[in-house]
C-alpha cells in the first residue's frame, strides 16, 4: 500500500507520450460509508481498449505504469500452449485453467498441482513459489494442525510455477532456476508479455514478483489489449480468414479459463465469481495491489482497473459500476452482477455499520487512440 499524498493530476489535451485521452473519460472511486459519514476513498485508474490498442474508455491516466501482477497468467501460460507442449504432454483445460489460476490452496487445488508435478518427475520441493497461508478455509485449519505438512503448493502460484517447469522442460531448458529473470523461461515470459500488450521487451519494466518469479510493469491500456485480445481470439475460421497459433492457443486458455473458473480462483476469489455469474460473458484475472482484468467477447474489449493504493475492497463495485458505463454486458448479465455493486459493513458484533459503494462518473469525450 502507498504512503503519503498523490496530487491528482490535472486534465493535459494529450498525454505526454503523444497518446490521445480515451474516447470515454471516466473518474472512478469507491467510498467507504460509516452510516452517513464518508469514512475513506479509493481512487481507481481504468482503460478499456480493443485488440488493436483503441483506447475506448478510462480515466485520465488510463495510461499509468503499475505491476501487471498475476492478471499476467493467461500469457505467461501462452508459450506451452502456442508451442505445442501443452498437447504433447496431455495437459487437458482443467489442468490449463490451473496453470492461469491464482487459486485458494483448496485441496482440490493442491492435489492437482501435485499431480502435474509427478507427470514431470518433480515436485513440491522443485517450487521456486514458497509457501504462503492457503486462503481456502479447511486447508488453511488443516496445515495449523498439521504444519508438517506446509509446502509451496499451498501456494496461490502454484499452477503457474508447475506450467513454467513444464515449459523448462519440454524446451530442455534447465529446471533449476527458472525463476530467475535472466533464466529461458522468464525471457520468454517477458518477450510475450510485451508482444500481447503491443511493447517492446525493452518497454516492458521487470521486478520480482511475491512468488520470486518475474513481474512485469507497463501501462494498463497494454494490459487491457492483451485481455481484448485474449477475449477476441479464435480457434477456427473461415479459410479466408486462417487462425494463427498463437490466437489458437489465446482462445484455448481463454475457454479453459471459462470452462473451469473454480480451477482458475476459487470460493471468494471476484475472478472466479465474474466468470461464473456470467456464465462465458466475460474472462476475468485478478492481480494483487488492487488490479483486475476483464475480457469481453462479444464487445472485443479488455478492461484494466487498478486501486491507486493497492486495496482490493472496492475492486468489485467499481468494476460493475465500470462495466454499466460501458455497456460491456447485457442488462440481464449485468443484474447478475447487482449485489456486487455495494459491500455491506459489519463491526464485530455483528451490526450493519456502513456500505462500501462505487462513483463512476463519465467527465468527458476525447478522442480514441492506439495504445
Amino acid at each position: 500500500m502507498t504512503t503519503g499524498r498523490h496530487p491528482r493530476p490535472t486534465m493535459p489535451s494529450a498525454r505526454p507520450d503523444g497518446m490521445d485521452l480515451p474516447a470515454t473519460r471516466l473518474q472512478i472511486e469507491a467510498v467507504v460509508w460509516r452510516g452517513p459519514i464518508a469514512e475513506s476513498r479509493h481512487r481507481f485508474q481504468a482503460a478499456v481498449c480493443t485488440p488493436e490498442g483503441t483506447v475506448v474508455a478510462g480515466t485520465e491516466a488510463a495510461g499509468m505504469t503499475t505491476t501487471f501482477r498475476s492478471a499476467a497468467k493467461p500469457f505467461q501460460l501462452l508459450p506451452l500452449v502456442e508451442r505445442g507442449h501443452a498437447v504433447r504432454m496431455g495437459f487437458d483445460d482443467e489442468t490449463l485453467a490451473l496453470m492461469a489460476a491464482s487459486h485458494t490452496g483448496s485441496r482440490y487445488h493442491v492435489e492437482r498441482v501435485a499431480a502435474v508435478l509427478a507427470r514431470l518427475g518433480l515436485s513440491a520441493g522443485d517450487l521456486a513459489c514458497g509457501y504462503h497461508e492457503p486462503l481456502d478455509p479447511d486447508s488453511a485449519a488443516r496445515v495449523r494442525m498439521h504444519p508438517q505438512e506446509r509446502s509451496a503448493l499451498y501456494n496461490n502460484c502454484s499452477g503457474k510455477h508447475a506450467g513454467m517447469l513444464a515449459l523448462a522442460q519440454a524446451e530442455g531448458w534447465p529446471t533449476a532456476g527458472y525463476e530467475r529473470a535472466e533464466h529461458p523461461v522468464q525471457q520468454l515470459m517477458r518477450r510475450t508479455v510485451a508482444e500481447m500488450c503491443g511493447l517492446a521487451p525493452e518497454e516492458v519494466a521487470v521486478g520480482v514478483d511475491g512468488c520470486s518469479v518475474s513481474v512485469f510493469g507497463l501501462p494498463l491500456t497494454g494490459m487491457a489489449r492483451a485481455f481484448a485480445r485474449l477475449a477476441s481470439a479464435r480457434e477456427a475460421a473461415p479459410a479466408s480468414a486462417p487462425v494463427g497459433e498463437r490466437e489458437r492457443a489465446l482462445a484455448r486458455i481463454r475457454d479453459a479459463m471459462l470452462a473451469f473458473p473454480r480451477a482458475t480462483g476459487g470460493a471468494g476469489r471476484l475472478s472466479t465469481e465474474l466468470m461464473e455469474r456470467t456464465r462465458g460473458r466475460l474472462v476475468a484475472k485478478g492481480g494483487a495491489e488492487g488490479l483486475e482484468c476483464l475480457g469481453l467477447p462479444a464487445a472485443g474489449l479488455g478492461v484494466a482497473l487498478k486501486c491507486e493504493d493497492g486495496q482490493s475492497r472496492g475492486l468489485a463495485p467499481a468494476l460493475v459500476g465500470v462495466l454499466e458505463r460501458i455497456e460491456g454486458l447485457p442488462a440481464g448479465e449485468l443484474e447478475r452482477l447487482a449485489d456486487l455493486r455495494t459491500t455491506t459493513l459489519r463491526n464485530h458484533a455483528g451490526l450493519e455499520v456502513g456500505r462500501l459503494t462505487a462513483e463512476v462518473r463519465v467527465t468527458g469525450d476525447g478522442a480514441g487512440s492506439a495504445a
